[in-house]
């Protein structure tokens, strides 16, 4: 190109000019083209060596870590154990008690087993007199009995009236399922095992079996089913407490649903809703199973609901924003876009961005523990002024920045809803991103792995609804299998009007 330039120069004939500098933009274009679909190419390998070989965030999840730190842990400990069996036995035999640094200890909730080891002889081994007690060595061990099924006899004695001739006895008990073989803790096994541990029934079959227990997977699918349709007024309800907050997490994850008809799998979805913690109250979480990713079942689920929603920017959501919900937008997907150009590549630009955010969140992370009013006394002092650099710094930096790009796209997406990226700082109790309902989505991401795919649509839906449940638990701090179990002993003669009392939520204190 520098050639053409140096021949449009020198040639004076207006005609070969015009058509050298004709053909210099077109090359100049060509590069620029190209130029752009390098930095996508690169951004797209980044992208898919990370999903291939690293992880989908920024930083390492707990479990992921856990992925490595178990088998080196694993290793170290086996390479120790074959050292101790390697070294010579040492002379005194005298235990000596282990090095336990930094062990925690035992639940003290647990039952205590005592075993008492005595000694041999009450008599010194040496002198051959009597022992006196002068203390004791106390340690502990943790055991566990597999899940252990028992049998539980209702006896109800018959009673006879020797004058009129009738018959009384204590009436049976109603329960969920009634005349079933199933006591409530069994069943709530059975729904734990298959919505928190992501076992399929089959295992759980394999798992009595092995006690001999039989218990068909078909007897197993009946209970789930009649499970769900106890369970479902409660899901509901939670629901219903969930639009009465002023403020909602919303996204969606795909799940694969089984098409009979044509003997393969379908995508659907599943849409959760989750309460904003900095609103106060207990936490909720309600999963909505439903066949497609249309923006009209969040419509649906959220008719009549007005608040602030906090989403990506997902067209689907956009129908609520016109109607009257307010929209929030997530700076974990904006700082996501920006780290993508960081990692593809060291770039300065979104380096500088990946620093302006995380000075937000050290605001954040600063006022986790104050009340609503300090909050957004400290949203003013500290987030305002530096959310409003960083929009000067974007606009800007925009129109020196090449359309089509990874960093334009980057910066667009926050541009394009800035008010709505800002508006949280305005306040005290508006989160600032969409993490929290991204948590409660992760366990069923987990399951999908297991699971595979729902069998029908009516299957998606009540799993979505014990789903619910269990997490709204799981999040209050309950144990959703104490929970549950309690909950189905009292469900069959508990009265509608208190159904709130059921509801896994923790109690409020009257502070």
């Amino acid at each position: 190109m520098d050639l053409l330039a140096e021949l449009a120069r020198r040639n004076t004939d207006p005609t070969l000019v015009a058509g050298v500098q004709d053909m210099l933009r077109q090359l100049q274009q060509q590069v620029q083209s190209l130029e752009l679909k390098n930095q996508k190419l690169v951004l797209e390998l980044a992208h898919l060596k990370r999903l291939r070989f690293g992880v989908r965030s920024e930083a390492l999840s707990a479990e992921q870590r856990m992925l490595f730190e178990d088998d080196a842990e694993q290793d170290l400990a086996a390479v120790q154990a074959e050292l101790d069996a390697a070294a010579p036995a040492p002379q005194d035999t005298t235990r000596k008690p282990r090095a336990r640094a930094g062990r925690q200890p035992l639940p003290a909730h647990l039952e205590r087993i005592d075993v008492r080891h005595e000694p041999e002889s009450c008599s010194c081994g040496q002198c051959r007199r009597e022992l006196v007690k002068i203390g004791e060595d106390i340690s502990e061990q943790l055991d566990v009995e597999p899940a252990r099924f028992f049998v539980i006899r209702h006896i109800r004695p018959q009673y006879a009236c020797r004058s009129c001739e009738t018959v009384q006895a204590a009436p049976v008990a109603p329960a969920v399922i009634d005349g079933g073989v199933a006591a409530p803790g069994l069943l709530a096994w059975v729904a734990i095992s298959k919505y928190l541990d992501h076992l399929p029934l089959y295992r759980i079959e394999q798992i009595a079996a092995r006690q001999q227990v039989p218990l068909a997977r078909s007897t197993l699918s009946e209970w789930i089913g009649r499970l769900g349709v106890a369970l479902q007024p409660l899901a509901d309800r939670l629901a219903d407490k969930l639009r009465e907050r002023g403020s909602l997490h919303a996204d969606e994850t795909p799940v694969q649903q089984l098409d009979p008809g044509k003997g393969k799998t379908r995508r659907a979805y599943l849409w959760s809703y989750r309460s904003n913690d900095l609103e106060g109250g207990p936490p909720l979480v309600v999963f909505d199973y439903q066949t497609s990713r249309s923006g009209q079942h969040a419509r649906d689920f959220l008719a009549g609901w007005r608040g602030h929603l906090i989403v990506d920017d997902y067209s689907g959501y956009k129908a609520l924003f016109r109607q009257g919900v307010l929209e929030q937008a997530c700076w974990a997907h904006a700082r996501r876009n920006f780290f993508e150009l960081q990692s593809a590549g060291k770039h300065p630009v979104a380096e500088e961005a990946l620093q302006r955010i995380g000075r937000l969140y050290a605001v954040e992370a600063e006022g986790q523990a104050l009340d609503i009013e300090q909050r957004q006394a400290l949203r003013a002092e500290r987030s305002l002024p530096a959310l409003q650099a960083m929009h000067g710094w974007l606009l800007g930096l925009r129109p020196n920045v090449a359309n089509g790009g990874g960093l334009a796209k980057a910066i667009d997406y926050v541009l394009r809803r800035w008010p709505s990226f800002a508006g949280y700082a305005e306040t005290g109790h508006l989160p600032i991103d969409n993490n929290p309902v991204e948590n409660a989505i992760r366990p069923i991401a987990l399951g999908k792995k297991n699971w595979l795919f729902a069998g029908s649509e009516r299957a998606g839906r009540r799993a979505a609804a014990i789903q619910s449940l269990l997490a709204t638990a799981k999040l209050n701090d309950l144990d959703p299998a104490a929970w549950l179990k309690d909950t189905l002993e009292k469900l069959p003669v508990w009265p509608n009007s208190l159904i709130d009392e059921l509801l896994p939520l923790r109690p409020q204190s009257n502070d």
